[in-house]
Parts: structure tokens; sequence; C-alpha cells
């Protein structure tokens, strides 16, 4: 990393030195053109003094003209040619705007390469920052069920505990070990999903059972943080969809809704579908902590996690909402997220192509 960013510095540097070089060529050549004419114009301003001279010597006029075509005899008075006055003038307009579009294309594709090169700059340090936080995000979110596993495994192997204890102590450590496995798989996924190492099998899923299979593996964690959550799906909403990637995507939606609903102590988690087209809308609205309404694109970025006070839960890795927007998009649906600001809840909207209808 720290050899390609020389690189780039180097180049982005040679190229701004390349597009001052060529401003002042252009600048140059403009004067250049502009001097040239000038020196033109004194050479037939000799001519015209020659003229006139012979002309005061009594030279006829037609011998004088035909000396000096470029110059115009009126009378007995010497002056230049318009035409050759119009040639001067579009002479020097025609090399000003020659130099003038070479220069400038010269320019325009420095101007390109500086700023492709200037983008990437910002995208690598953009990279580090995001890997960086990464990091430090995970290894403060594996140090705390670790440190849980800990404890607990310190507390049975010192002492003397009950079955209810003992059970209380498993439970804890089954959630801190699937809390760890949680995060695991999402960064595997985001990474299968980063490479493109993914095959989705489209075919027609019942919307409303495959929701209620993954509310069903939510209802005992919802009921501990006192959520409630209704889903209120019509039977015939048949989308088109990868049955994995759907069960991944409402599962994700639905942890990072309860997640946001238990900072507040409580509350509702709502799950609606309708049909738009030729589409099939999933909502799910919750009454959680909500987000600011700007904020709504950047949840689905990579490594996002906004502070908890704007919509985010104090665990995860940024990952989630990632994968369910590349999840969406490769199976050709879209995501949306929605709120009215925070403290007011959120709203995700999935949609996927509708089911063709089956032949009678």
């Amino acid at each position: 990393m720290k050899a390609t960013r020389v690189f780039q510095v180097t180049a982005l540097a040679l190229v701004v030195v390349a597009a001052v070089q060529a401003g002042w060529w252009l600048f140059d050549q403009r004067s250049s053109a502009i001097e040239k004419v000038r020196d033109e114009r004194a050479l037939y301003t000799q001519q015209i003094l020659a003229a006139q001279a012979l002309l005061d010597g009594g030279t006829p006029a037609d011998k004088v003209q035909a000396m000096m075509p470029g110059i115009a005899i009126d009378g007995q008075r010497a002056a230049l040619s318009p035409s050759v006055d119009e040639m001067l003038t579009a002479e020097e307009h025609r090399r000003i705007n020659q130099y003038a579009w070479e220069g400038g294309f010269f320019l325009l594709a420095l101007a390109v390469c500086n700023g492709v090169i200037f983008r990437a700059l910002r995208a690598e340090a953009r990279v580090r920052q995001e890997q960086d936080n990464f990091l430090a995000l995970v290894s403060h979110q594996f140090k705390t069920p670790m440190a849980s596993l800990q404890l607990s495994l310190e507390t049975m192997a010192i002492r003397t505990l009950s079955p209810e204890q003992a059970r209380t102590l498993i439970d804890r450590m089954l959630a801190d070990l699937a809390r760890m496995t949680a995060m695991v798989t999402q960064i595997l996924e985001s990474n299968r999903l980063e490479r493109g190492r993914i095959d989705l099998k489209i075919e027609p899923i019942e919307l409303g059972s495959a929701v209620d299979r993954v509310i069903s593996h939510l209802d005992v964690r919802a009921f501990k943080e006192k959520i409630t959550i209704s889903a209120d799906i019509a039977g015939d909403m048949v989308v088109m969809a990868d049955p994995l990637s759907l069960d991944v995507v409402v599962r994700n939606l639905l942890e990072n809704a309860v997640a946001a609903v238990t900072p507040v102590g409580g509350g509702t988690i709502s799950l609606t579908a309708r049909r738009l087209d030729a589409e099939i809308e999933l909502s799910v609205k919750d009454t959680g902590v909500g987000f600011r309404p700007s904020d709504g694109a950047r949840l689905f970025e990579k490594f996002t996690r906004l502070h908890p006070g704007g919509g985010s839960s104090y665990f995860g890795t940024g990952l989630g909402l990632y994968i369910v927007k590349r999840l969406m998009h490769l199976a050709g649906g879209r995501v949306s997220a929605h709120s009215e600001g925070v403290g007011q809840g959120a709203k995700f909207v999935l949609a996927w192509p509708v089911a063709p209808a089956e032949p009678l």
C-alpha cells in the first residue's frame, strides 16, 4: 500500500508539472503568434514608407503598385491593402485558436488524469481509514464476548454451581458464541459479495412463509427485549428471489430493527407487504431510535455504523445492511431506508420482482 501510494503521489506531481508546462506552452505560443503577426505588419509598414517615398519622388502609381502588390495606393497616398490586413488578422486568430484547441485538449487530458489520481488517493485513504476502523471495531466486538466467555468459564471452574446457575452461564456462553459466529459469518459473506463469488438461484418464493421462518428464530430474543414482532403478508405474495439470500436480507433487517428498538426499552416491529405493478414491497417498520433522514443512503455503505443516538446498535460490524443491499442488487431487487429523525423509528423497504403466474 505504501509503494502504491508513493507511485500515485509521484504520478500526481508529474501530471501537475506537465499541466503547468502545457499552460506555459499555450501562453508562450499565443504570445509568439501575436508577435509574429506584429513583425509581419512591421515589414508591411516599411513597404508603405518605401512606396510613399517613391510616390513623393514622382514614380507612377501603377509602377509602385506593381512593385508592391500588398500596398494599396489611393491617389498619392500609400496604405496597407485591406485584403492583406484581413489576412494578417485572420492568420493571428487562426494560430491562436489552433494553439488554444491543442493546449486546451492537453490541459483537459491532464486535468482528467489529475482527477483520476486524486480520486484514487482519496479512495485509498478512505479504504485505509475504513480498514483501521473495522479492525478496531472487530477487535472490540470480539474482545467483549471473549471476556464474557472467560469470566463464565472461570466461574464454573472455581465454584460449584447449582443447575440453575450453570444453566444461566451456559446460556450466556452460547449467546456470546452465537454473537461471534454471526460476526464471522457477516465478514465472510461481505467478502464473497465483494469478490462476486456467489451464485443465486432465483425461483418463486412465498414471501409470508419465508418471513415467518425468520421471525420464529427471533421470537425468544424479541420477548426478552420486550419487542413485539408482527407480520401482515397475504398468502398470494410470491416473489422471484433466491431462498438463501431472501432469508439473509430479512434476518439482517429484523436483527437491525431489534437492535434499534432495544435501547428505547422495547417497542414494536411490523412487517407488511404490498404489490406494486411488477414488484412486491416488504416494509419493515420499527419504533426504535431512528436516524437522521440524510443518513438513509449511508446506512448501506460498508463498515458504516452510525452513533447509537442516530440509529445504530452498539454491537455490529457495519456489514449487515451492506450485505442486504448487495444481495438485493444481485437478485434484481432494491432496498431503501427511511426515518423522520432520531427517536422517530425507521422503515426499511425491500422490493423483489413478482413471480409469474402459474399456467392453469
